[in-house]
């Protein structure tokens, strides 16, 4: 089941919803960058539009949050 974030991205309020396994990774990631989560988002959703990626902000977190994980096991 999905979890619903709402938050507020380059002045603009909106809504993310995620699974938890997902959330956690990002809560993690913010965590060990000393930012918060809204900041951590601000900043991946930079990097999507720079990377003029065609996906969503949801698939592009779920896809950077795999990448994440998968680079610790290495």
């Amino acid at each position: 089941m999905k979890k619903k974030r709402s938050l507020s991205l380059h002045g603009h309020r909106t809504s993310i919803a995620l699974e938890p396994e997902f959330w956690i990774v990002i809560e993690n990631e913010a965590k060990k960058k000393e930012q918060s989560i809204a900041g951590l988002l601000a900043q991946l959703d930079d990097q999507r539009v720079s990377e003029k990626s065609r996906s969503g902000l949801a698939s592009y977190l779920r896809v950077w949050a795999l990448k994440q994980v998968v680079a610790r096991l290495d």
